[in-house]
């Protein structure tokens, strides 16, 4: 019994080395199968890398980053006022980015940018360990990933996309230095709003240049590369918000900013550009006519070149004009009836569905600058509320009632009352709101220098927004009575003089004279003063003077003389009309008719583009526009400018433009122009150095109302503008020029002295008077 209890015991002890060996030897097994396994993958990943690394894409456009860089254009004093192509990038060095702007990117996009060789172990681990948590998901890319992605690889999200990116990372980092990275990625990201890189984006958002964005504003634009849509400050104010708070809290947890920095940055009040001028200058027509203008010489390329275009205007005149341009408009508007809201909606009851329908609403009415678009809330004969599409409700009452309050009361047409659901436009002046309207007149001016031509501020519209043609350039209107000075010019070549006797006397033809229907012209106002001189003639705009004048000198000549002046003789053919300003012509040819008036006779040729250069700033083309003084671009004699300049004070001293002595200057001369009907009104004037044309109508042509003129619609325009644009420069006064003598208190050319040269046009009993017309010179004259 006690040796089988031993041999028992003998056999336990064994059987359980036994037990455990196998153990072992499997578990020893089954390690060294992974480490086998583990090391075939490796091999093999080792070899796929290995022979993926080679067939890499080349760096070069990393190594030599030439980003697709926009067209912009300048004002002459270097302010950016438009900007064209699908990238608006603003290429900076790295040297360049403000270093908060560095700080706010890499506390959110990747703060160990500086530490790992493109890829971030440890942010990956971080990231696994955050996403089991269960917290929201995070990634675990790096910068340098980014650019590897952005320029390479598609957003695709597959593992073979993700080695790649590594890869791509590795060889990155081999290649260009952290700076060289940095720099790219702070060119290449897009941030909303087609802004390419943050230089570009502090321009679109902020309205500033990168170096000069504060804490706040950096941390708002560093929220942008994760979602640009969805962080977009503009869109989303609200979330792009939050996402700033993260990201001022992280720079302040990771050191880049101390505490009186982080507080601060926090309250501040960012003001974000939502307006429709993205640009601190209105210059929309200026922009795109330079636009097209390049466009013609450089093709496809003109918007991913970089080509920096600079225009002859100056910030302070455009200013001026775009102002008095809107000034004159709105003058207008306000003596014309309210006709009514832009249109009606259906409010709902519930806030939050009205809050939406009204925004959503409000935007198919964008404003036009001042020119805002509100809904109704409620109305009555003493008050109307009214919300805004930033949510802001506004009170009118009083004053601001008057232009709309024929239409506030329950008597007024359904479709024209002012009630709640209706979109009216609005208008602040000071702390007052008051109801106004949309215009659907039109303007231009256009200001020029009249020594080579430089264009110094031009207004081809309205609202630029609303309609791109450009009136100053593309509008042939008649110019009425502000065209006459070119057939007194021409007169002057043919013996008549300011002094010649002209009779103001009604004229008619038969229509068997005419040989088709009868033609009885009249004066503006139908008064007729009979005998008077030519001076006086132009200084009252008296049109039977002018259609005398035009006679006498034959209407075929009068067309051929006005084409020194760069007019097209085919849209203003050779009839009597022609006299009364029949024909049509451009404000841009206008401008630089005047001109010769101005500068003594010499034909130059209004210009936009000074220079054009490169994005690296090399010259590409420089304006050489033709200069007065030079005697080849003599058009007029110098006697004729003189004489005319003469006469065109006199309508400013004591004619149709007696409005412009607001001014208080004695060198200003012009002539006011109100067409037929009056579908159009005219002033074109100058200073010697400066010529302006301002004109105002409908495009399609109707009558502006019976009482309006030239002189009460273009030249508070063109006082409004010359009151800035002159400010500050010397009076000027001018020579006689030889071959002019002085008698009988008038200037008379030196070979036709007073009793020589035509003394009197069909003055009766006059003596030298001209003969009056036979019925076929009158017939060819007229039709």
């Amino acid at each position: 019994m006690a040796s089988k209890q031993s041999a028992s015991d003998d056999k336990s002890p064994k059987k359980a080395r036994s037990t455990s060996s196998t153990i072992l030897r499997w578990t020893l097994g089954f390690f060294g199968l992974l480490a086998g396994l583990g090391t075939i993958c490796a091999l093999i990943l080792v070899f796929a890398l290995a022979m993926a690394y080679p067939n890499l894409p080349a760096l070069d456009s990393l190594t030599d980053y030439r980003p697709k860089i926009p067209l912009r254009i300048f004002s002459a004093d270097n302010v950016l006022i438009g900007e064209f192509g699908e990238e608006r990038r603003n290429l900076v060095r790295i040297n360049e980015i403000p270093d908060v702007m560095k700080k706010a990117v890499l506390a959110i996009e990747d703060d160990r940018f500086f530490e790992h060789g493109g890829v971030d172990y440890v942010g990956i681990i971080r990231a696994a360990v955050h996403n089991l948590s269960g917290g929201a998901r995070q990634g675990a890319s790096t910068i340098t990933q980014q650019v590897a992605r952005n320029f390479f690889l598609s957003s695709e999200q597959t593992l073979k996309r993700k080695i790649y990116e590594v890869l791509l990372a590795w060889k990155i980092e081999r290649n260009l230095s952290k700076n060289q990275i940095l720099e790219v990625y702070m060119n290449q990201i897009y941030l909303g709003q087609r802004a390419y890189g943050f230089s570009s984006a502090a321009q679109i958002y902020f309205g500033k240049k990168l170096q000069d964005i504060s804490v706040a504003e950096a941390a708002m634009l560093a929220g942008l590369p994760k979602a640009p849509s969805a962080y977009n400050p503009v869109v989303n104010p609200k979330r792009a918000k939050a996402r700033q708070q993260y990201i001022l809290q992280r720079m302040y947890m990771l050191g880049y900013i101390s505490e009186a920095q982080y507080n601060q940055a926090r309250e501040e009040e960012l003001k974000v550009k939502t307006s429709s001028s993205e640009f601190g200058i209105h210059a929309e027509y200026v922009s795109e006519m330079a636009r097209q203008l390049v466009y013609e010489q450089f093709k496809e390329e003109t918007y991913t070149r970089g080509l920096n275009v600079f225009t002859t205007i100056t910030k302070a005149d455009q200013d001026a004009a775009y102002l008095a341009v809107r000034r004159g408009i709105m003058a207008y508007e306000k003596r014309q009836a309210y006709r009514g809201p832009e249109s009606y909606i259906e409010i709902p009851d519930k806030k939050e569905e009205a809050e939406d329908t009204i925004e959503v609403e409000l935007a198919n009415h964008p404003d036009s600058d001042d020119l805002v678009a509100a809904v109704v809330l409620e109305a009555n004969p003493k008050l109307i509320r009214a919300v805004l599409i930033s949510g802001e409700e506004i009170n009118i009452q009083g004053e601001g009632l008057r232009f709309a309050a024929q239409l506030l009361n329950e008597k007024a047409p359904p479709n024209r009352r002012v009630r709640r659901g209706a979109v009216i436009r609005v208008m602040q002046e000071g702390k007052t709101w008051s109801v106004t309207q949309m215009p659907e007149v039109q303007s231009a001016f256009v200001a020029a220098d009249t020594k080579d031509g430089a264009i110094r501020a031009l207004v081809g519209g309205f609202d630029f927004n609303r309609s791109k043609f450009n009136h100053v350039t593309q509008a042939w209107r008649q110019p009425g009575s502000s065209f006459k000075p070119f057939i007194y010019s021409a007169s002057l070549e043919k013996g008549l003089s300011p002094s010649t006797i002209i009779n103001d006397a009604p004229i008619s033809f038969s229509s068997g004279t005419t040989g088709g229907p009868p033609w009885e012209p009249k004066n503006y106002d139908g008064k007729y003063d009979g005998p008077m001189t030519m001076r006086k003639g132009l200084t009252k705009s008296k049109n039977m003077i002018s259609i005398r004048i035009l006679h006498k000198i034959g209407a075929k000549y009068g067309q051929e003389y006005i084409t020194r002046f760069g007019f097209d003789p085919a849209k203003n053919p050779p009839y009597l009309t022609l006299a009364l300003g029949a024909g049509n012509v451009t404000p841009l040819q206008m401008a630089g008719a005047y001109a010769v008036f101005a500068n003594g006779g010499y034909k130059i040729n209004p210009y936009l583009i000074s220079r054009i250069t490169d994005a690296e700033g090399r010259m590409l083309s420089q304006a050489k526009p033709d200069l007065a003084g030079d005697e080849n671009n003599r058009v007029i004699d110098v006697r004729n400018a003189f004489l005319m300049d003469s006469m065109l004070k006199d309508v400013v001293n004591h004619g149709t433009a007696t409005r412009a002595l607001s001014l208080k200057r004695t060198d200003l001369a012009g002539k006011t122009g109100t067409t037929n009907d009056s579908f159009d009104a005219w002033f074109a004037g100058y200073q010697p150095n400066l010529v302006g044309v301002a004109w105002i109508g409908f495009d399609q042509p109707r009558n502006l109302g019976s009482r309006e003129t030239g002189g009460g619609l273009a030249l508070p325009i063109w006082i409004g503008y010359m009151e800035k644009a002159l400010k500050g420069v010397p009076m000027a006064e001018r020579e006689i020029p030889e071959g002019i003598i002085q008698a009988n208190g008038d200037y008379f050319y030196a070979e036709n002295p007073p009793g020589l040269g035509v003394r009197s046009l069909d003055v009766p009993g006059a003596p030298g008077s001209g003969t009056a017309p036979t019925r076929d010179e009158v017939k060819n004259e007229l039709f």
